[in-house]
């Protein structure tokens, strides 16, 4: 059985007249341009499984898959042959159509911190899967008690000096947690849009703006405080990501990770999602309760200290196709010249070639990029309606026992 999962990052999607940030909003035109460009793309995407990001209302997202069906059953009746030509059977058929979505199920999850309030919306994200859902979809964003992350003293300092601690109370988006059935097997996805690098910068009591909003008097430390700011709430939610992700690995649950993560496959934050990469023999390392040059860890701990690693770790979709192919190059966004993958699909070790209990196998991983420009070209083919996120899909095949 074949199966595609996809991420695609819409790039603001909310109905016409609606301002969402800020004087930023689409007229009716502008909107009916935004609903057929991404229609099209869903079209060409023709994936199972879809996780969206930037979805503001959801029955904006409902029309735009509405038409999307439409045009594949347009596209259906053009270019498959009806049951009484002898030759409808042939395979070529079956990749020329596309499925429409009419019977799909949609799990929409709001911003929890989107009240509405014209100009500072919050948009949230999606799932939509042709193969529906088993049990209620699961959104993470709110926690009951806040996480406090203690920070400890540099070595040098006195043991007891306050080494400072990051609390987080929310997640800057939901996190999605759905899961889905597939022949015989349930997968658990998580679509997420963890925290960009936009500076976070602090408004002054009493004043309209941070200062180091006025580029007029441009503050370059105080712009980098908020780079840091931003990195450092990403890598938080991350870790929340992760932790979510673990509990379904402790139960067996093979899981899909997918979305916008807003930071490269090697970035810390992916790192930390995905897991650590096993060292190459640990009977080389001294063990963490060692007294003497030689107190290292046996063959036998070596081996089970890999297979902890090896359960725990998620691997990029993209980088499983590059290793069995001759592309060097993926990228799903371009800003100032750099090309670059930011749309995760991660994998737990149930879809990977090298592990014999595998319970599907990646055939293929494809991107729609040819929308993206970084700007530096005046006849680039960008448009602002369209998204600054290329499309990622990764191509499945179900093992039979």
């Amino acid at each position: 059985m074949d199966f595609t999962f996809a991420s695609f990052n819409v790039k603001n999607l909310i109905g016409p007249d609606k301002e969402y940030y800020e004087f930023q909003s689409y007229t009716p035109e502008e909107y009916a341009w935004k609903r057929d460009w991404m229609a099209s793309q869903l079209v060409d995407l023709d994936a199972d499984v879809i996780g969206f990001q930037e979805i503001f209302e959801e029955e904006a997202l409902r029309e735009v898959i509405s038409e999307a069906s439409s045009r594949a059953r347009t596209l259906n009746d053009a270019v498959i042959p009806d049951k009484g030509k002898a030759y409808h059977r042939k395979v070529i058929f079956r990749k020329l159509g596309v499925e429409p979505w009419d019977d799909a199920a949609l799990a929409f999850a709001p911003n929890s911190a989107d009240t509405g309030e014209p100009g500072k919306r919050r948009p949230g994200l999606a799932v939509l899967s042709r193969f529906g859902f088993a049990g209620e979809p699961e959104i993470i964003q709110d926690f009951d008690a806040p996480i406090d992350i203690p920070f400890q003293p540099l070595r040098g300092l006195d043991g007891d000096l306050e080494a400072g601690s990051f609390r987080l109370r929310r997640l800057s988006r939901p996190v999605l947690k759905v899961r889905i059935p597939v022949g015989d097997t349930v997968i658990t996805l998580f679509n997420c849009h963890l925290k960009s690098k936009l500076g976070e910068y602090i408004t002054p009591p009493g004043a309209d703006f941070a200062p180091e909003e006025d580029l007029t008097r441009y503050d370059a430390v105080g712009r980098a405080m908020g780079s840091m700011r931003a990195a450092v709430r990403r890598m938080a939610e991350a870790w929340v990501l992760r932790r979510e992700v673990m509990s379904e690995l402790a139960h067996g649950n093979p899981v899909v990770v997918m979305g916008d993560f807003n930071d490269g496959e090697h970035a810390v934050s992916s790192e930390i999602i995905a897991g650590e990469v096993p060292f190459k023999n640990y009977q080389w390392m001294l063990r963490h309760d060692a007294e003497s040059y030689s107190d290292r860890y046996t063959a036998e701990e070596a081996s089970s200290i890999t297979e902890q690693v090896e359960r725990s770790r998620l691997h990029s979709a993209e980088k499983l196709f590059v290793r069995k192919s001759l592309r060097d190059m993926v990228y799903t966004t371009a800003f100032a010249g750099v090309f670059e993958s930011i749309d995760q699909i991660f994998l737990s070790r149930h879809f990977h070639p090298d592990y014999d209990k595998r319970i599907a196998d990646m055939e293929y991983f494809s991107v729609l990029n040819d929308h993206i420009t970084d700007g530096s070209h005046p006849e680039a083919p960008y448009n602002k309606l369209a998204s600054d996120h290329g499309q990622i899909k990764a191509h499945l095949r179900l093992r039979r026992d």
